[in-house]
């Protein structure tokens, strides 16, 4: 072959080499592999994502044993300040204990994500209960150091919300009340402690309750099943 008929023949080799790669280049890259790929699907589909540092729990549905093991204990001592919304009826001082009700004490904070979160359930069980046929108050106690957050966030809330709380700020008071309740100082909030008719603590519970655990308590509270 010529010298000229070699270097037309490279020629056409390099133009074929050429349109071969760009027939690759448009070719749509092949789907991530990586787990970061996986990560980003479920975020975009609005799973929830585990990492290393904020590993996601499994979601739990089972009824939990609460309350089991415990030894009844007097209902606290003393009077907290009771604190209301503008028109609306401050709680009864002192909380009325062992007067042929039962009653749910609920410690909760403004700055507490888990408690306001929970107070409409809290709210919707007080009339389940009573439609039950339980006798039952709810005091709802606030651990703010601040009383103007508290009593702002009380006047924040719907007609049907807590807008009357007691409140128990740091102090001898708050210190005496965890103490009756065998609780530690500070508390995980929210706090919940059950006291029966007779005026005994029969049930806390450390940590939000949740629609699973309504059947368990409503039997502590003498709800019969249907």
């Amino acid at each position: 072959m010529s010298p000229g008929r070699l270097a037309v023949f490279a020629v056409a080799l390099a133009l074929a080499g050429c349109d071969d790669g760009g027939a690759r280049g448009s070719l749509p890259p092949p789907p991530p592999t990586s787990r970061g790929g996986d990560a980003v699907a479920a975020r975009d589909s609005g799973a929830p994502v585990a990492t290393a540092a904020h590993p996601v729990a499994p979601v739990n549905t089972a009824p939990r044993q609460l309350c089991q093991g415990q030894t009844p204990r007097p209902a606290p001592k003393g009077n907290p300040k009771a604190v209301a919304s503008p028109g609306v009826d401050a709680p009864p001082v002192p909380v009325p204990f062992g007067v042929g009700k039962w009653v749910w004490i609920n410690f909760w904070a403004a700055w507490c994500g888990p408690c306001k979160e929970e107070m409409p359930r809290l709210v919707s069980w007080k009339d389940k209960l009573a439609a039950s046929g339980v006798l039952i108050d709810f005091a709802f106690v606030s651990m703010d150091d601040d009383e103007r957050q508290l009593q702002r966030f009380i006047e924040s809330q719907p007609k049907n919300g807590v807008r009357a709380s007691y409140w128990l700020p740091e102090g001898e008071g708050r210190t005496g009340w965890l103490s009756a309740l065998n609780v530690k100082d500070p508390p995980q909030l929210p706090l919940q402690a059950l006291v029966a008719p007779s005026g005994q603590v029969t049930c806390v519970i450390e940590g939000a309750v949740e629609d699973r655990d309504y059947a368990g308590i409503a039997a502590i509270l003498g709800v019969k099943k249907p």
